[in-house]
C-alpha cells in the first residue's frame, strides 16, 4: 500500500554552517567591532550572545538571514526571552524544533480525515504516516498539507508505492 511520512526536521548541518558563517561575519562587522557578540549551539539550541539588545536584535537579523541562503526555514526556530547576564551583556536562548509535536500532528489527522481523501494518516512517534490505495489521493494529500498547514515547515519522505 502506498504511504509517506510527514516531517518537521532541520538539516543540522546546514544549520551548523549557518551559525559559523554568522559569527565570522559579526567577527568582521563595524558595528560589532570590540563586542563579544557570537552564537553557540549545543544539541538542539542555540544561544545568541551580545553587549546590547540592539546588538542582540542585529545577530538575529544576520543568523535569520544566513538561514534562510541556506534553505533552513527560520519557523524551526523558537525564540526564548532575553536574559541580562553580567554588566549591560545580554542573552537569549533559541530552541531548534525537531518533529511534530503532538497538537500539531492531531491537527494534520484531522485535516486529513476531514478532507474526504481515501487515506489514512496516524501518529507515530514526532512525524504523521499517510497510507492511501492510490498515488493520486497522496499526491492531493501533500498538496492539501502544504497548503493549510502554515506554522510548521512540513517536509514529506519515505514516499512508497
Amino acid at each position: 500500500m502506498p504511504s509517506f511520512d510527514v516531517v518537521s526536521e532541520a538539516n543540522m548541518v546546514e544549520v551548523r554552517n549557518a551559525i559559523e558563517q554568522t559569527n565570522k561575519e559579526v567577527s568582521t562587522r563595524f558595528d560589532f567591532k570590540g563586542s563579544d557578540a557570537r552564537v553557540e549551539q549545543k544539541e538542539g539550541e542555540l544561544t545568541a550572545f551580545a553587549d546590547s539588545d540592539f546588538q542582540l536584535k542585529q545577530l538575529k537579523d544576520v543568523l535569520t538571514g544566513r538561514m534562510t541562503r541556506r534553505n533552513v526555514d527560520i519557523r524551526f526556530l523558537e525564540e526564548g526571552k532575553i536574559e541580562k547576564i553580567s554588566g549591560d551583556k545580554v542573552k537569549q536562548s533559541i530552541k531548534i524544533r525537531n518533529g511534530i509535536e503532538t497538537d500539531a500532528a492531531k491537527k494534520i489527522v484531522r485535516l486529513v480525515k476531514d478532507s474526504k481523501l481515501k487515506v489514512q494518516a496516524s501518529i507515530q512517534g514526532d512525524t504523521v504516516r499517510v497510507t492511501g490505495a492510490k498515488r493520486d489521493d497522496l499526491q492531493a494529500t501533500i498538496a492539501l498539507l502544504k497548503k493549510e498547514v502554515a506554522e510548521l515547515p512540513l517536509e514529506f519522505n519515505n514516499f512508497r508505492d
